[in-house]
């Protein structure tokens, strides 16, 4: 099937496309944080004359304990990430969890992500598509490449062909995840363009009890395994403090360590990819 292409913002998106990002914190912790990110991201990206697309969560709902901290809810949570786009000219994605959250979320962001856990919920992905916004459907880590392409077909139904997939890693056995590099040419053989979440794909769900833990020095090699592979686009949640962040942290990028790793994979865009960035 020959891949679909399209714009989000000034972003193309696709076969013959350069290689993009999607960076941001895993949720909203403040207004002045969330932003400083942003504009910290924006003019690293602009510098490497990479595409970035800026994310973040206005509510975590599949966290580990009932205690975590989730996010400023949907409508501060919308209004912060409004603030930002207008202030950066960046493009936002941020997850939706519910059907009813998808209308409101459309107003403001230009990619609305479908969680992992929620990548089969029909309804909630046939609302996502009826946005007309792009969905970024994040692939179960219990479910198989093959099976992405009826989570695609839900979104596109409701006439929306604005699809991209991402990999998160696979279950494998207690707390852990493993990344199947077969899952990119697997899934990109429905059309759409083809995502790796480098740094989810390095966590290690609930092995610290209340909240998940991870392995952060294995984010770069996967990352350029990935690259290598032939995706489209790079997902990495950023954070100034991992240590003190008050969501997955133990598995988030440090923020000075986003140019670097962003250049390196760039350079094996261009053997890849055919594309050269400036």
């Amino acid at each position: 099937m020959a891949e679909h292409t399209f714009s989000v913002g000034k972003i193309r998106l696709g076969a013959g496309a350069p290689l993009f990002v999607v960076a941001g914190p895993c949720v909203i912790e403040s207004e002045a944080h969330a932003s400083m990110l942003a504009e910290r991201l924006a003019a690293a990206a602009g510098e490497l004359g990479v595409p970035l697309i800026f994310k973040a969560s206005f509510d975590k709902a599949n966290r580990t304990s009932v205690a975590s901290y989730r996010g400023p809810g949907l409508t501060e949570g919308l209004r912060i990430l409004g603030a930002i786009a207008r202030r950066t000219g960046l493009p936002v994605l941020t997850d939706i969890h519910d059907a009813s959250q998808a209308g409101a979320a459309a107003e403001v962001c230009d990619v609305l992500q479908i969680p992992a856990f929620l990548c089969r919920q029909t309804d909630l992905l046939v609302a996502a598509g009826r946005t007309g916004r792009l969905v970024n459907i994040k692939k179960g880590q219990f479910v198989a490449p093959a099976e992405m392409r009826t989570a695609a077909e839900k979104v596109a139904s409701a006439g929306n062909e604005k699809i991209i997939l991402t990999e998160r890693g696979a279950s494998f056995g207690y707390q852990n995840l493993v990344v199947d590099m077969r899952s990119f040419p697997v899934m990109r053989k429905f059309g759409y363009p083809i995502v790796f979440d480098a740094t989810h794909s390095v966590q290690l769900p609930a092995a610290d009890g209340k909240s998940s833990g991870g392995q952060p020095e294995f984010i770069e090699p996967l990352a350029r395994a990935s690259v290598a592979a032939g995706v489209d686009g790079i997902f990495v949640e950023v954070h100034d403090e991992p240590a003190k962040a008050l969501s997955d942290g133990s598995n988030a990028l440090p923020l000075e360590q986003f140019k670097p790793l962003v250049k390196r994979l760039m350079e094996i865009s261009r053997l890849v990819r055919g594309w050269d960035h400036p």
